[in-house]
């Protein structure tokens, strides 16, 4: 391993344009920490929100943007000893993905489903990790509840709406701004998806009975907001994961107490390592066997060299994308599946 690697710098405020690559130092592992060779990252809105200016990186996380990754551990630190060099992961990150090599907290590395790719395993961490975290933690969806997600072709729509499915044995419904991307909604587990675009609140009222649902996850918030909480039932929770139109909105107040509705807001990448270790093994637990069973899947929208990151960036600007887009960044490796000739442990 030399001691320099390239790296995805972003220079100013902007569109792609303000990609650029650049060479680093490689990272030192601290003790509770490995530096994961990168073989494949995968492209999140967070990622875009920073390149354009509105998403600074917390206090000690790295500039280089990147928030999942697949790879394989080339050092530990001191305190590490349940990953050895040469074990394949996938993590979720602090920061740092678009390079070469990442340093991630121990913790935050989750063994590859059986039976993916590195390609496929980069596009699950950060998805799973906010869909859990919102929909079983934060939205308490319980057995037999019902779910409501606006864009449910994201990477984290499509995860949320597995989960609710496959482990609450939800109603699930969603939101999509085309006939395809609605469909792949349904196929995916959601009973119906509608145009967000259309009169979404009356569809889904009238799908429900009337009853509205129970839990909602949203990123985009501003008028949506008092629109999302009209829909809840008694004791129904709106989850809030980002505020795309808008930071501010007015709500009925005097409708959240009376009806005891719950409105929540969360932000993964702040916490703690300890914390996403938690959800870490929650995954491990509950998601990756259903993956590795193929009742839970990962969609990939496209696959581009690490060198054209400024492409894979400009189909999220455009909002082309059903499911992730990955960077092949050890393009020999990225579409291999660990423990099958390359890339094993």
């Amino acid at each position: 391993m030399g001691d320099v690697m390239q790296v995805v710098e972003i220079i100013g405020a902007g569109g792609p344009e303000v990609l650029h690559f650049a060479d680093q130092n490689r990272p030192q592992p601290g003790p509770h920490e490995v530096v994961v060779r990168v073989v494949a990252a995968s492209i999140n809105r967070p990622d875009i929100q920073q390149r354009r200016g509105l998403y600074p990186p917390p206090p000690n996380a790295s500039p280089i943007p990147g928030l999942d990754i697949s790879g394989i551990v080339a050092e530990t630190g001191s305190e590490v000893t349940h990953l050895a060099v040469g074990d394949a992961v996938c993590a979720l990150t602090n920061g740092g993905g678009y390079a070469e090599y990442c340093a991630v907290p121990a913790v935050q590395c989750m063994p590859i489903p059986k039976g993916s790719s590195f390609i496929e395993a980069a596009s699950l961490p950060e998805a799973f990790f906010t869909a859990w975290n919102n929909v079983i933690w934060g939205g308490r969806l319980a057995e037999g509840e019902s779910l409501f997600v606006q864009g449910g072709t994201s990477g984290v729509g499509m995860a949320a709406i597995q989960i609710a499915r496959q482990l609450r044995n939800a109603r699930v419904f969603a939101t999509a701004g085309s006939e395809t991307k609605r469909q792949i909604c349904c196929d995916i587990g959601a009973e119906a998806a509608v145009d967000y675009r259309g009169d979404w609140t009356g569809e889904i009222m009238g799908l429900t009975s009337k009853q509205g649902v129970d839990v909602i996850l949203d990123a985009q918030a501003g008028p949506n907001t008092q629109k999302q909480l009209d829909l809840l039932k008694y004791d129904g929770r709106l989850v809030l994961i980002a505020s795309h139109q808008g930071e501010t909105a007015e709500v009925n107040v005097r409708q959240i107490v009376r009806r005891r509705l719950f409105l929540s807001g969360s932000t993964i990448r702040p916490q703690s390592p300890v914390y996403k270790g938690r959800v870490a093994e929650a995954l491990v637990k509950e998601v990756w066997p259903l993956i590795e069973a193929g009742r839970i899947t990962t969609r990939i929208h496209a696959i581009l060299p690490f060198s054209e990151v400024r492409k894979a960036h400009a189909i999220l600007d455009r909002n082309e994308q059903i499911g992730k887009v990955v960077m092949a960044v050890d393009a020999d490796l990225a579409e291999t599946v660990p423990g099958t000739g390359h890339g094993q442990s």
